[in-house]
Parts: C-alpha cells; sequence; structure tokens
C-alpha cells in the first residue's frame, strides 16, 4: 500500500477558540487561519486544525492511492471504522493499538493546504 504521513494534525474541541489560545500561548503556534468550526494552526514542523466538536484524540491524515481499498485491507486487518464519507472520499478509521487517522486522496496538481476534517 503506497501512503504517505502529512504533516495536518486534526483534533477536535467543544471550544475550538480556548484550545487554538493555549496552542498559541504554550508552544507558540500561529493561527493561520479561522473558519466558524475550525481554527488552524501553523508551528515550525506540523499544522494544527481545532475543529468544534468531541475529543477524538489526535487525528493524522495519510494519504493512500485508493481509499476504499485502504479501507477494506485495513478493516481486514483489525480496525474500526470512526466515520466514513465515501463521497469525499476520506474514512477515519482506528487502528488495533488506538491510532486514529483519516486516509485521504490527494488531489491532481493542486497542493494540499489544510486536513479534510470529520
Amino acid at each position: 500500500m503506497a501512503n504517505s504521513f502529512g504533516t495536518d494534525i486534526l483534533i477536535q474541541a467543544p471550544n475550538p477558540r480556548d484550545a487554538a489560545s493555549f496552542y498559541v500561548e504554550s508552544l507558540e503556534f500561529e493561527i493561520t487561519g479561522e473558519q466558524p468550526r475550525l481554527i488552524s494552526l501553523h508551528g515550525s514542523h506540523i499544522n494544527l486544525f481545532i475543529e468544534q466538536g468531541p475529543a477524538l484524540g489526535p487525528v493524522l491524515e495519510v494519504t493512500v492511492d485508493n481509499v476504499e481499498q485502504a479501507k477494506s485491507r485495513l478493516v481486514n486487518a483489525g480496525c474500526e471504522i470512526v466515520k466514513d464519507e465515501p463521497a469525499v472520499p476520506r474514512c477515519y478509521l482506528k487502528d488495533p493499538f488506538g491510532l486514529i487517522y483519516n486516509l485521504t486522496t490527494a488531489p491532481a496538481a493542486t497542493k494540499v493546504t489544510g486536513p479534510t476534517h470529520p
């Protein structure tokens, strides 16, 4: 399976503004974008996206050649589907060791500027 981990990490928090303030003040992240339910932050080596919602823990983004094929292999290997959005296409999975990640495909000939968030 060809894949690559990106530099984007998504978390969910009941109050994204409070969470963003913590990361800006405590870890010197910089706010780079704000939408009604999502705040984007940039650090030295990662981009952090804080979406309003119940805490899932960190979600890592994994780019694969084919989301459906990768999802099938991973479910057969013991992963649990957390959220599936085939129309996007993307799928959030929790592996047998507790890591949650978003399977996605890279858009053709465009630069990825943020995660595909739930």
